[in-house]
């Protein structure tokens, strides 16, 4: 296991490395970049270290800008598939509902 600070370096990677692949709609790089948060998110928890160092509990608040941004792109990409759902779905019926009306 690594240390506190080694920890929550990796985690600020890791959603750099995320940031980096939602803007280039790269898939693969998409599901790594998750599983290194996972990763580092897991390490940091387990360490709990952060709750008893100061430097270390302001490092981590410095990263919520950085989870905020991840969170409104994957928000955005999200958006974006549903509405390319949408069209395909209605091109594909005929331009019919994709859902049964009553």
């Amino acid at each position: 296991m690594a240390t506190g600070l080694t920890s929550l370096n990796a985690l600020y990677r890791a959603f750099g490395d995320l940031r980096r692949a939602l803007d280039d709609n790269d898939v693969n790089a998409i599901h790594e970049a998750t599983n290194a948060i996972k990763l580092a998110a897991d390490d940091v928890r387990a360490q709990g270290a952060w709750k008893m160092d100061p430097a270390l509990a302001e490092k981590l608040d410095t990263l919520r800008p950085v989870i905020e941004a991840a969170r409104v792109r994957v928000n955005l990409a999200t958006d974006d598939v549903r509405q390319r759902l949408a069209r395909l779905a209605q091109n594909g019926a005929g331009g019919a509902s994709a859902t049964y009306g009553r």
